[in-house]
């Protein structure tokens, strides 16, 4: 493990990759955490369903998510000359992610009827990560 460690803060390209996961952790912790903030006052509230809470939840988090990750987490990696092809890929991304984050709530909530908080964990841990690679390796390429 320490090998690997050492390998990847000697190479640039790892070394760039890794900030970039980082900031990419940071701006979307940040964004998740506002995302699941807002559908679970939502679908708590019950002022909606949950499918229609992560949907709201889902639309405010890409348009803040766009701008954060563009400017920041992905700062200086690849080309930023055709916004139509990034923010139509981001969207696809996003697209992506907001069908994982909605399989949970429809799985967890909806099919086992259980509280409205358990997709949060699947949402925060498991679809950032998926969405990061994607991103990394086809919005931002």
């Amino acid at each position: 493990m320490r090998r690997h460690v050492e390998r990847v803060l000697n190479d640039p390209e790892s070394r760039e990759t890794f900030a970039q996961l980082i900031r990419y952790g940071i701006i979307g912790a940040l964004i998740t955490v506002g995302g699941q903030a807002i559908y679970l006052g939502l679908a708590e509230s019950g002022l909606t369903s949950p499918l229609v809470a992560i949907a709201i939840a889902w639309i405010a988090g890409v348009i803040v998510g766009y701008f954060a990750h563009g400017w920041v987490s992905f700062k200086g990696h690849g080309e930023r000359d055709d916004h139509a092809r990034i923010g139509s890929r981001f969207i696809a991304v996003n697209v992506f992610g907001y069908l994982v984050n909605s399989f949970w709530v429809w799985f967890l909530v909806e099919r086992l009827h259980g509280p409205n908080w358990w997709p949060v964990v699947p949402n925060i841990v498991l679809t950032p990560l998926l969405t990061f690679g994607l991103h990394r390796r086809w919005t931002y390429a």
